[in-house]
């Protein structure tokens, strides 16, 4: 729905939100193929595909696999999610259950609100 001067609640809501049309670029580093990484991958999976259809990148890195890619990331505990784009890059930890948290996290608050 698109955002008119007329309503101005509204625009204040939309505000922090980032561009309909900008690319999200994630990683998110997993232990092995355990039921919390399976149920992390799926969690974020499963709300990029509702909120970010076709304006994301999704890279899961074992890090049992590839030790190598965490170099540089400060990993501390796994799952982690690392948004890298649209900028601030945000870390989120855990298996990704809380969508809300999730939603805030990768800056989509009130973004239900805003789609077509």
């Amino acid at each position: 729905m698109p955002q008119s001067p007329g309503n101005p609640q509204a625009l204040f809501e939309g505000a922090g939100l980032p561009p309909r049309d900008e690319r999200y670029v994630l990683r998110l580093y997993v232990t092995g193929m355990t039921s919390r990484s399976a149920r992390a991958v799926n969690n974020v999976r499963a709300l990029c595909d509702e909120y970010l259809v076709g304006r994301y990148d999704l890279e899961v890195i074992d890090i049992y696999q590839q030790p190598v890619l965490t170099k540089g990331e400060q990993i501390i505990a796994a799952p982690t999610l690392i948004k890298k784009l649209p900028l601030p890059m945000r870390r989120m930890i855990g298996d990704m259950s809380n969508r809300e948290r999730l939603l805030a996290g990768l800056d989509l608050v009130g973004a239900r609100d805003h789609a077509e």
